[in-house]
């Protein structure tokens, strides 16, 4: 009998190579597996308190709050009134950019109204915002003005009282809320 050299037909030699090929395989996969799991990100988007939508792609928290009108947020609840903004998922992705674009070009694709045209669709928006803008307009004069009145028939002016003042400002920002979608 001739002897192969290397000793290749030892017993147990090739469960010994399997082993090693198969746990080289399962590493090599769980590598590949792990790699790739942690490349792919997720977008994630949360809406402030005037309905602007924004897009992130951590878990980080957010923490938002309004002051003098604007919208403010952070990473960290620095201010009194922050509040902890809720993550919703958006898609699979680290693209922020082009998830808010996508959100836009759909919110534009789509129309209000059940049979709406493109045209009649700009022509109604042109309308809210104008009538936005000018409930702004009227609030901030309002606000503005050192004393407010009303003219009455034979246009004299009726100057308000404190408590009618505010009521007439409080009014006025609740119409600017409804006109402006806040």
């Amino acid at each position: 009998m001739t002897a192969v050299k290397g000793g290749a037909n030892r017993p147990g030699d090739n469960a010994s190579m399997d082993s090693r090929l198969f746990k080289n395989l399962l590493i090599a996969t769980l590598l590949t597996v792990g790699f790739a799991h942690t490349a792919s990100a997720d977008i994630w988007k949360w809406t402030d308190a005037h309905g602007k939508i924004h897009f992130v792609n951590t878990l980080k928290p957010i923490y938002t709050w309004v002051e003098d009108g604007k919208v403010f947020f952070a990473d960290t609840p620095g201010h009194e009134d922050a509040v902890s903004v809720e993550l919703v998922w958006h898609s699979t992705g680290d693209d922020v950019e082009a998830a808010a674009e996508e959100e836009q070009r759909k919110a534009h694709d789509k129309w209000a109204y059940v049979g709406e045209t493109p045209e009649e669709r700009l022509e109604r928006e042109n309308a809210e915002k104008y009538y936005c803008n000018r409930a702004k307009e009227i609030y901030e004069s309002y606000k503005q003005a050192p004393r407010l009145y009303k003219t009455n028939e034979a246009g004299v002016r009726e100057y308000l009282s404190d408590e009618e003042a505010a009521q007439t400002l409080a009014e006025t920002e609740a119409r600017v809320a409804e006109l402006c979608d806040y």
